[in-house]
């Protein structure tokens, strides 16, 4: 392993991280807020990190695979880790809960420890919802973007960051993806602050659900989510917005360059649009059938919005489905293992994995009464899938699915219900956010133990980086020269 390019890479990263911290600093200002905690918050990372990005010196620069995961694995616990310090250096919460809470913040999971969210400083507020827009499209995508500058290569940790199975790349260098990415992402953002400007939302809020939305973070300034506006206006606007941030961001650039016909023939899109209907309509027609309680406004609007905030993993709530008939709860819970597109900013297993495990089981059903016969390949976009795809597909759902077990196990242990540790497991390696039980709409994740906590941590990095990212550095193989 190269540990002197590791090692300065993470330098660098603390910096960045240190320069984001100067944004609830500026904001506590103009708040007329306190900016000791912030001013101390982001001078830690930026005293650690610059004599270590300027003082370390490697000669090989080239990023390998391995250098790949343990550079990534390592960004994302440092960002936790020091992405906590603002909710511990202004009192707010304790280090467990301010590491959860920051992790579910990078992650882009949601599951808050914050009971009294309207009481909090804006300005952690504002923090808040950046470290759910850095950790949408991957801090480290950021800094690959910048790698040119200090003459690295990215590919590898492009391939180790960005969400999904399959890598597009929309231009030809690493570098310039990113920033393609990055500049869809920061255009996306900005649209929809206007549309929720527009649609009676205070400036500040705006802003912050614009941050959390793009991301599927889903963390509100409000105690209710999105409920608490009780507006029709601003629900169609997230709704929205939420759809676009689970598609694949390469087809936003397709959209953009005007291939509009490539992105409706896109096999994952019309499938994650499919099952985004479905799920609306066997919900509405189950919760009007018993005349499910829906809060305030028309139970159609609450039963969309809960669907799409649910698949794409952004976690709002409008009303509280825990209300809702049984069968609501089981298409919910699915949805939240199935997830959005891949390439997008949501987590779970991602449709394109589910699209290729469907035809591979057709495959299988269709060939199975025939002991001769030639199993075909599997075609997805008109080409033959290759085998190792396949094969890490099936790989991936096994370790998903025993992850989701073992912390399911974990909850159980600590004297929780099995709808709770379930629900809990399922949301935290998925990274959606609230659940059933005692994490539904309506409750929230500090009541859970500390070592508990600490397993849900883990189970969001694990599940944002796509598990084996994470996972691989505990193997011993992994350690061997």
């Amino acid at each position: 392993m190269n540990i002197l390019l590791a090692t300065q890479l993470i330098g660098w990263l603390l910096v960045l991280m240190g320069a984001f911290q100067l944004v609830p600093l500026i904001a506590a200002l103009l708040f007329a807020e306190a900016a000791l905690p912030y001013l101390i918050s982001a001078a830690v990372p930026l005293l650690l990190g610059l004599p270590i990005a300027l003082g370390v010196r490697p000669e090989n620069v080239r990023v390998r695979p391995r250098d790949g995961f343990f550079i990534v694995s390592s960004a994302w616990i440092l960002a936790s880790v020091f992405g906590a310090l603002p909710y511990v250096t202004t009192g707010v919460l304790s280090p467990v809960d301010g590491l959860l809470e920051s992790v579910a913040g990078f992650t882009t999971t949601g599951s808050t420890v914050l009971v009294a969210i309207e009481e909090t400083p804006r300005a952690l507020l504002l923090w808040r919802s950046l470290t759910q827009w850095l950790g949408g499209m991957g801090i480290v995508v950021f800094t690959v973007a910048l790698m040119p500058i200090l003459g690295i290569g990215g590919m590898r940790l492009f391939k180790a960051e960005v969400p999904g199975p399959v890598k597009e790349k929309i231009r030809p260098r690493v570098a310039e993806t990113a920033r393609q990415l990055w500049l869809i992402y920061v255009g996306l953002t900005l649209a929809e602050c206007l549309a929720l400007l527009l649609s009676g939302m205070s400036g500040f809020d705006a802003l912050c659900h614009s941050l959390t939305t793009l991301s599927t973070g889903g963390f509100s300034t409000r105690n209710a989510s999105i409920g608490a506006y009780d507006s029709a206006a601003i629900d169609w606007v997230v709704i929205v917005f939420m759809i676009l941030a689970g598609m694949n961001f390469v087809l936003h650039y397709r959209l953009l360059t005007g291939r509009v016909r490539t992105v409706w023939e896109d096999t994952e899109l019309r499938y994650y649009l499919s099952v985004l209907s479905l799920a609306v309509l066997l919900i509405a027609l189950a919760a009007w059938r018993v005349q499910a309680p829906s809060g305030d406004g028309p139970l159609f609007r609450h039963v969309v919005f809960q669907v799409v905030s649910v698949m794409t993993t952004t976690g709002y709530t409008t009303a509280d489905f825990e209300l809702w008939p049984s069968l609501s709860h089981l298409v919910l819970l699915s949805l939240m293992i199935l997830g959005a597109m891949a390439g997008s900013t949501s987590g779970g297993v991602k449709s394109l994995r589910a699209v290729l495990a469907f035809r591979a089981v057709r495959n299988t059903f269709a060939t199975a009464a025939h002991r001769n016969a030639i199993r075909p390949p599997v075609h997805y976009g008109g080409k033959p899938v290759p085998n190792d795809i396949l094969a890490g597909t099936w790989i991936f759902l096994a370790v998903y699915f025993a992850l989701v077990g073992v912390t399911a196990l974990v909850v159980t242990a600590f004297g929780y219900d099995l709808i709770t540790a379930m629900s809990a497991a399922l949301t935290t390696v998925g990274n959606v956010g609230p659940g059933l039980g005692e994490i539904g709409p309506a409750d929230n994740f500090a009541h859970f133990p500390a070592a508990v906590k600490l397993t849900f941590a883990f189970c969001m990095i694990a599940g944002r980086l796509e598990l084996f990212t994470l996972l691989v550095l505990l193997s011993s193989g992994f350690w061997r020269r």
